[in-house]
């Protein structure tokens, strides 16, 4: 039944999928506003599909160009997020290389870039800034890579040089806000997701794609606990570092959070010498607003 599940899905995405690439490409290539908001349909629906439900805690700002920080476990990340809200991400630049897969990423207008290099990512923020000006929402995996899902990883401060450029470069469009999201997978199958299950779902180290692919799609459905965090404008930041800190914090109290079922208001201590840094102490503003999609 697992196998037949996998087929299943995997022939629905691919009749899905192929016959709306060339409608996007031509909302690309003509510059329409439906470019951001077509793709946001277009994984709702590659959600439904999949079977995964997502509950959301906030909301992603609409009305103004939004830097969002989020956490990183697994490629279902990307349908995920998108199907939060419509958004771009910033890549490495090898996602460019992966085939079918760099075809999906440029139609969803991804921004590439060198993280090996901290001159590359430094370069890469004309072209961030120059979205948030347009009025984009961007999404920075911060931590740089994958995790198993049970952390979060130490963000990169080196990374946020293309969204907060230092003093005396250009900046960002001057009403972009910041935004923080953290993902936790929490059901399979309507079952909770504990420690020892949850690196199954999650896509790090050097596990191979499409394995792991097929793996997931033949699993079952997946429920995915989303937190964002409240607005902050992205100007009140002075450099990178306060803006990774901040960031950093934030997330990760809402990855524990999540992964303790705690609600808004609880106490949450971060300080697991496994889960965060020590020193990680952040307030999180409460936000009532929560809806399931």
């Amino acid at each position: 039944m697992g196998a037949f599940r996998g087929g299943a899905v995997l022939a629905g995405f691919f009749a899905l999928t192929v016959p709306l690439m060339p409608v996007q490409a031509l909302l690309v290539q003509s510059g329409s506003r439906r470019a951001r908001t077509f793709p946001h349909w277009y994984h709702r629906q590659v959600c439904r599909l999949l079977g995964i439900r997502i509950k959301i805690t906030g909301k992603v700002a609409s009305d103004r160009p939004v830097l969002i920080i989020a956490n990183h476990t697994t490629w279902l990340d990307i349908p995920v997020l998108s199907a939060v809200a419509p958004v771009s991400f910033v890549a490495k630049k090898e996602v460019a290389n992966w085939p079918f897969v760099s075809s999906l990423a440029r139609l969803q207008r991804t921004v590439f870039v060198d993280r090996s290099r901290r001159t590359a990512v430094g370069a890469t923020a004309g072209e961030i800034t120059g979205r948030l000006a347009r009025g984009d929402t961007i999404v920075l995996f911060a931590e740089g890579t994958s995790s198993d899902g049970n952390r979060v990883l130490p963000f990169m401060t080196s990374l946020f040089a293309a969204a907060k450029p230092s003093a005396g470069e250009v900046g960002a469009a001057p009403d972009a806000v910041v935004q923080t999201l953290s993902a936790v997978y929490t059901r399979l199958h309507g079952l909770p997701l504990g420690r020892a299950d949850r690196p199954g779902v999650s896509w790090f180290g050097d596990m191979e794609m499409r394995s792991h692919a097929w793996e997931l799609l033949k699993a079952g459905p997946l429920d995915v606990e989303i937190r964002i965090g409240a607005p902050v404008p992205l100007a009140s930041f002075t450099d990178r570092k306060e803006l990774a800190r901040h960031s950093e914090g934030e997330v990760r109290e809402n990855v524990v959070r999540s992964l303790r079922a705690k609600q808004d208001g609880d106490k949450v201590d971060v300080a697991d010498p496994v889960a965060a840094p020590a020193a990680v102490r952040v307030r999180v503003a409460a936000d009532p607003g929560q809806k399931w999609t």
